[in-house]
Formats: structure tokens, sequence, C-alpha cells
């Protein structure tokens, strides 16, 4: 899908045919909407395919008057056992006359720009634009760790109590998004320094201190993210120590109740054999086996107690 937007009395509005100064959005784009943009700006035909490629790193490539950035955005999942939280390529292509975005699915980053909750966006102002939308990412980033970070300590207050695996496997399950959000971070960084090196923020002075914010905020969300990343890898280890302690402590109770159940069960299965044993001819035979048994697992449950093991 293509959508065209510009900027028009600092309000933004979708346009229908491409103009100078626009900004063109493409969500899963077809192959004729492709083909359209690479004849029309004469684009290098492997950027809007490498934009599209959910496998194709971070990275930032300049041909000539045009610059191609690719970064990893955020964007999270729903599933049948919670939320998944992932990263996926975001393209960004610098033209002489328009600015095009291109992602394989929708992410927030761009719906906040389209609905214009970003304050100072102009479309015209294409290397503020690109500053605004790298800073809303790392926004977004720092955003979704705190998500993850109150997910874990769901999962945790579930853990104190259980001995299955499902909230493990949740646990990994966000432990694993940390190391998807961590290499993120790590490429994005590595183009936003890059970007600190171009020519095309020279020209425009006040955007330098926006590009310095925007690499505060990556900086935060790498730190926070590996911190988060520590705590709940220590935090896996505890627990499954604890669970492995749980199960332990459960099999220690069973046995000890089999022992203590063995014990009349033993003197039963002997007064029950078909040769004569004591107390046979006494009328009171049942109740003296009866308390040999109870006695003796008594005697059983005091020893096992002394030695704590119920």
């Amino acid at each position: 899908m293509k959508r065209i937007f510009k900027t028009v009395d600092d309000h933004l509005n979708e346009c229908s045919t491409l103009e100078k100064g626009c900004w063109v959005h493409l969500l899963n784009p077809t192959k004729e909407e492709i083909e359209g943009l690479n004849v029309r700006f004469d684009l290098d035909p492997t950027y809007l395919r490498a934009a599209l490629d959910d496998e194709e790193s971070a990275r930032i490539e300049r041909n000539g008057d045009q610059t191609l950035i690719i970064v990893d955005v955020p964007y999270v999942e729903a599933d049948d056992e919670g939320y998944s939280y992932l990263t996926l390529p975001l393209g960004i292509i610098l033209v002489d006359e328009a600015i095009i975005t291109v992602s394989t699915k929708e992410t927030p980053i761009i719906t906040d720009f389209i609905e214009e909750r970003i304050r100072g966006f102009w479309t015209n102002k294409r290397t503020r634009f690109i500053l605004q939308l790298l800073h809303r990412n790392a926004a977004r980033f720092l955003a979704f760790l705190k998500q993850i970070d109150k997910a874990s300590m769901y999962v945790q207050d579930k853990l104190q109590s259980s001995l299955r695996n499902r909230e493990l496997l949740q646990m990994m399950k966000l432990e694993k998004s940390l190391v998807y959000f961590s290499t993120s971070l790590k490429s994005n960084e590595i183009v936003l320094e890059k970007m600190m090196r171009l020519d095309m923020l020279n020209k425009y002075p006040e955007d330098t201190g926006l590009l310095e914010d925007v690499i505060i905020e990556n900086k935060q969300a790498i730190e926070m993210c590996t911190i988060y990343r520590d705590i709940m890898s220590g935090t896996m280890d505890a627990f499954s120590s604890i669970i492995s302690n749980n199960l332990n402590i459960v099999m220690k109770i069973l046995t000890s109740i089999t022992v203590v159940i063995s014990a009349p069960t033993l003197i039963a299965s002997l007064w029950g054999m078909n040769v004569p044993v004591p107390f046979q001819e006494s009328p009171y035979g049942f109740v003296i086996v009866l308390g040999i048994g109870i006695v003796l697992s008594v005697v059983a449950f005091f020893v096992l107690w002394k030695k704590k093991m119920f």
C-alpha cells in the first residue's frame, strides 16, 4: 500500500499525486508500486528491496544524491501465550524531491507521524524528519523495554507458587525479545554514529542537537536492555533452582509418607499369612496388631520429623 503525505499550513495532508517536498510511505508494497517509484525517482533498484528484507541489518548507504537508511524498529505481536516483542527493518530513502519510508508491517512509529502526534513535523524538512523518526524509534524501544520489565515481574510472581514449565517458557520468550532488542539497538547505534559524520547534517547545524538527543536515547535504551537481560538471566537461574528445590521437597515429603504408611502395612502383611501367628487365639488379637502398627507408624513419624523430613 502506498500513501503520500505533505505538510500544508502546519497540517499533514494526504495527497493523491507525488509532489515536491512530500513523504511517501510504503506498507508491504506491491511490485508495481516499487517499480513505479524506482522509475519516478530513478532509485537504485536495490534500495526498496533491501528495506523489505526482514533479515536486513541496520545500515546507511549513499549513492550520489540518494541516501538509504535502514534501522530496526520494535513491534509487538499477540499470540496464544501473551505478547512477543520483535524488531523489523524500516527503510528511509532520501531523494531530491521527497522522502520515502518503507516497511513490511505497520509500526506505531509511522502511525504517530501520520496521526500528527509529533510536534514540529514538516515533510519538506527531510533531515529533521529523519531525526524525528529515529528519536521516536529510540523512545519506542524504551517504552517496550518497560513493558517487558513489567511482564517479567508478573511472571516472577506466578513462578513463586508454580512448579510448571509454562512460566519459565514465558521468561525465556521475554529474554529472547531482549536479545533481539539489544542486537537492533547496537546496529542502530552504528548508523547514528555514521550520520554524525555525514555532510547532510553539516548543512543544518540546528539538527545536530536533535541527533545528539537521539544518540543519548539510543544509548540509554542499550543500557536498560543490558540491565534487564542480566536481571532476567539471574532470575531465571534462581527460579530454576527454586523449582528444582520445590520438587525435591515434594518428593521428600511423599517418601516420608510412604515410610510411615509402610510400617502398618508390614504388620498387616505378617499377620495376614496362612500360618500360626501370635494372638490368633486372643479375642483382642486384632486390636493388638492394630496397636503395633500404629505405634510403629508413630515412631517412624517421630524419627522422620526429628530429621526434618516433614
